[in-house]
C-alpha cells in the first residue's frame, strides 16, 4: 500500500485516502489464505461494489470541488483537490493490480480443487452443445447490442454497469465499433454440467464472446474482438426546486437523474486496442481529468459476492446458527419479559427474529394503541414492513418515519413508502436538511389506567437481510425515563420547528458534540487529578475534525483512549504530543462490524450505543440517537464485548502514521474476536 499519509499533514489523514485504506483492508482478506476459498473470491465482490460507490460519491464530491474552482485544502485534510483526485486514480490503480494477482490466485489454487474457470477458447464440443443451448434460452434473449457509428450519438450508458466494447474490421481501413450492454438481472457465472467430479465455470463475458459471430452475423467482417470496460457516474441527488411536486417525487425525480450523472470513473481492459478506446473515450465525452483506470478482462467483480457454492461447504465459512437471548423467548409473550428487564440483542450471534416478534406481537396484542419506528434501510422483501402493515390494518395507529434519501435504497423506500400509505400509515420524511439515521421504536400499550411504553433502540437498520452479516446491537427496554426521550425524538419529526430536552439520550444536531465533549471532559478531569481516566469507543468511521481535536486535547491531559475503527479514520494515533495515548485498531473479518459503543471511565463506567459515527455528517447534519445502558448486566456484557474485540490479534488491523494495515500480531495465544464472541454467548446459555 502505498504511504499516502506523508503526503499530507500530521494532524489529520484524508478522509478519501483513510476509506482506500479501508478497502485494501478488505482486499487482504481475500489474498487471505487462511480465508476459505469462496470467500475469498467473495471478498473480491466486497472489494469492488465498495470501489463502485466510493466513485460515485468520495470521488465525485472531490470532482465538484475541483469544478467549482476550489482548492478544498481545510475540508480535504489539507491536500487540493486537484491533487488529491490524482493520488485517488494512482492508489486505487495500485489496489486494481493487486486485486487482478489476488484473484488469479485464487483461481489458480480452486484448479487444486477441481473447480476451473473456462475461457470461450477452451470450450470442449460436449460444453459447446450445452452452452450453445443455455446462450439462446438465457441470454442472447437479455442482451442489448448499440452498433456505433459518427452519425448517432451515444445512448446514456448504465451506471456500472459492464459492456463489451467490440471492434470489428470490416476491411483494411474501416472498422465498426459496437456495445454488448451484460444484464444486471442475469447470473455472471455459468455453472456447466459435472464432468470427472470437476467443477467447470464460465463467466458471462467469455460465454458472449464465444458467439460473437453469431450475435453479429450480418457484418461482413475479417476479425472481431470485444474489451470489457464500465462507467461509474456521479451518484449526488441534485434536488430542484419546483414547489409544485411533493418531496416523495422530487425524490423520485432526483434517483432518475443519478442515472445520467456525470461520469467520474472510467474502466477499460489493459489489452484494448488503442483505436478503440480512443474511440469510446471521445464518443462519451470522458475528459483526461476522469479517473481512468486500466483494468482486467473482467469488470464488475462485485458480481463474486454471488459467486456459486457449488456445494463445497468446506470451502466456505462455517454458517452459525443463531442463539437465543437468554430469559428471551421466541415462544412466550415479549412484552412480559421486556417489562421485566432490559435485553440486548446482538446479530448475527442472536437472532433478528425478536425484532419481528416484537412487531407481530404489538400488531396483534389488543393492547396496544400506537407504534412508531424509524426506517433507513428494509430488507427487499421485508418482515419489518410487513408486521406495520398488519399493525394498521388491526386498527394500531402506526407512524414510520422513513428516509428517502437513504444512499442507493432510495427507490426501495419510495416503494415502501407508498404502500405504507396506501394501507393508512402516517409517514414522516423527516426534517429539512436532516436525513433520519436513527435507530428506534417506541410502542404504547394501555396497562390497567395508564398508558405503558415499550421499544427499541439499535445501532443498525431494521433489515432482516443485512442482520446476517452486520454486527449490530438493539436495546429492548421498558424503561420509561428513556422512552419517554425516545418519544420526544418523534415529536421533533413531527413538528421540527421545536427544539426539545431530553434527560438520558444524546441526539444529534442538536445535542451530541456538547455531550460527548463533556463526557471526554470528565476523563480529562480525572487525568488531571491523577486518576485513571479511559475512554473506549467503537464506531465505522471518524472523520470530524473538531471530535478529533478533542481526542487530541484529550491524550495529551494523560488519558487512555482505544478505539476501534472499522472504516474512515481521519485521526492520527500514537504521535508524541498530540496522540500519543491513543490507539487505533480496525477488524476486518467474515462480519461486517457494524456496532457504535461508545464507554467512558473505568470505575462506574458510562456506556452508550448510537446509531452515530464521529463524522461531521452525523454529529451536525442528521438526526441521531446515543442511548445510554443502565442495566448492569447489559453494561458489562458490552465492556466484555468491546474487551473481546480489542484483544483481536488475528483479524485486527493497527491504525498507524504508516498507513500500511499490519496486523496486531502475538505469536503465544491467538484471539479472533468474532469466533471468541459467539463463545462468550455460548457461554453464557450454559447453566
Amino acid at each position: 500500500m502505498i504511504n499516502t499519509v506523508k503526503l499530507q499533514k500530521h494532524k489529520y489523514i484524508n478522509r478519501e485516502i483513510s476509506w482506500l485504506d479501508f478497502n485494501a483492508r478488505v482486499l487482504q482478506e481475500a489474498a487471505d489464505a487462511h480465508v476459505p476459498l469462496i470467500e475469498r473470491l467473495r471478498f473480491i465482490g466486497i472489494f469492488s461494489n465498495n470501489l463502485d460507490e466510493f466513485f460515485k460519491v468520495r470521488y465525485a464530491t472531490v470532482k465538484r470541488i475541483e469544478q467549482a474552482g476550489k482548492s478544498g485544502k481545510n475540508a480535504l485534510g489539507g491536500i487540493k483537490a486537484t491533487a488529491l483526485l490524482k493520488l485517488i486514480t494512482q492508489v486505487v490503480i495500485k489496489q486494481q493490480e493487486e486485486s487482478l494477482k489476488t484473484l488469479d490466485g485464487i483461481w489458480n489454487t480452486l484448479k487444486k480443487e477441481h473447480i476451473f474457470l473456462l475461457k470461450e477458447k477452451e470450450i470442449t464440443t460436449q460444453q459447446y452443445d450445452y452452452l450453445k443451448s443455455y446462450f439462446y434460452k438465457n441470454i442472447s434473449p437479455a442482451l442489448t447490442t448499440i452498433i456505433l457509428n459518427d452519425e448517432v450519438k451515444l445512448p446514456v450508458l448504465v451506471d456500472t454497469a459492464a459492456y463489451l466494447a467490440v471492434k470489428m474490421t470490416i476491411a483494411d481501413t474501416e472498422n465498426q465499433f459496437a456495445l454488448i450492454e451484460i444484464p444486471k438481472r442475469i447470473n455472471r457465472f455459468v455453472v456447466l454440467p459435472k464432468e470427472d467430479n470437476k467443477d467447470y465455470i464460465i463467466i458471462v463475458d467469455d460465454l458472449i464472446r464465444l458467439f460473437l459471430g453469431e450475435i453479429f452475423s450480418i457484418f461482413s467482417y475479417q476479425s472481431i474482438s470485444a474489451s470489457m470496460i464500465k462507467i461509474t457516474r456521479d451518484g449526488e441527488l441534485d434536488f430542484d426546486s419546483d414547489m409544485s411536486k411533493s418531496y416523495l417525487q422530487k425524490i423520485e425525480d432526483s434517483v432518475k437523474d443519478r442515472k445520467i450523472g456525470d461520469p467520474v470513473r472510467f474502466v477499460y481492459d489493459k489489452n484494448i486496442e488503442q483505436d478503440t478506446l480512443n474511440y469510446l473515450l471521445n464518443k462519451m465525452g470522458i475528459a483526461s481529468t476522469d479517473s481512468l483506470i486500466p483494468g482486467g478482462k473482467y469488470h464488475n467483480r462485485r458480481d463474486y459476492i454471488g459467486f456459486p457454492s457449488l456445494g463445497r461447504k468446506d470451502l466456505l465459512y462455517q454458517k452459525i446458527k443463531p442463539l437465543p437471548i437468554c430469559n428471551l423467548s421466541l415462544q412466550k409473550n415479549i412484552f412480559t419479559a421486556v417489562a421485566k428487564k432490559d435485553f440486548l440483542l446482538y446479530t448475527p450471534y442472536h437472532t433478528f427474529s425478536y425484532i419481528i416478534k416484537f412487531l407481530n406481537e404489538a400488531a396483534l396484542d389488543p393492547k396496544v394503541r400506537t407504534i412508531k419506528i424509524t426506517i433507513y434501510r428494509l430488507a427487499k422483501i421485508s418482515h419489518v414492513a410487513s408486521a406495520l402493515i398488519n399493525a394498521a390494518k388491526n386498527g394500531k395507529k402506526v407512524t414510520v418515519s422513513i428516509e428517502l434519501q437513504a444512499r442507493f435504497d432510495e427507490q426501495a423506500n419510495i416503494d415502501y413508502a407508498e404502500q405504507m400509505q396506501a394501507e393508512g400509515i402516517e409517514l414522516i420524511f423527516g426534517v429539512k436538511g436532516l436525513k433520519v439515521h436513527s435507530k428506534m421504536c417506541v410502542v404504547e400499550r394501555q396497562e390497567d389506567d395508564k398508558m405503558k411504553r415499550y421499544g427499541f433502540i439499535s445501532t443498525g437498520n431494521f433489515n432482516e437481510s443485512t442482520a446476517k452479516i452486520y454486527t449490530d446491537f438493539t436495546l429492548l427496554t421498558s424503561n420509561q425515563k428513556i422512552l419517554k426521550d425516545i418519544d420526544k425524538v418523534f415529536d421533533f419529526l413531527d413538528t421540527h420547528y421545536r427544539i426539545y430536552k431530553y434527560r438520558y439520550i444524546i441526539t444529534s444536531p442538536h445535542y451530541t458534540e456538547a455531550k460527548l465533549f463533556e463526557l471526554i471532559d470528565e476523563e480529562i478531569t480525572k487525568a488531571q487529578l491523577g486518576n485513571k481516566a479511559t475512554i473506549k469507543l467503537k464506531m465505522n468511521s471518524i472523520s470530524s475534525y473538531k471530535m478529533i481535536d478533542k481526542l487530541y486535547e484529550a491524550s495529551n491531559a494523560g488519558v487512555k483512549i482505544q478505539m476501534i475503527v472499522r472504516g474512515i479514520c481521519c485521526l492520527v494515533p500514537g504521535v508524541p504530543n498530540m496522540s500519543e495515548n491513543i490507539e487505533v485498531i480496525s477488524i476486518v473479518d467474515k462480519f461486517l462490524e457494524h456496532t457504535r459503543l461508545y464507554i467512558f471511565g473505568d470505575d462506574k463506567p458510562k456506556v452508550f450505543i448510537s446509531s452515530a459515527d464521529w463524522m461531521t455528517r452525523n454529529i451536525d447534519n442528521r438526526v441521531e440517537v446515543s442511548c445510554p445502558i443502565l442495566d448492569d448486566d447489559i453494561k458489562q456484557e458490552l465492556i466484555d464485548i468491546f474487551t473481546i474485540c480489542w484483544n483481536d490479534n488475528v483479524k485486527a488491523r493497527i491504525i498507524n502514521t504508516e498507513s500500511a494495515n499490519q496486523y496486531k500480531t502475538n505469536a503465544l495465544t491467538k484471539h479472533r474476536s468474532q469466533f471468541e464472541t459467539y463463545e462468550y454467548y455460548l457461554k453464557k446459555m450454559r447453566p
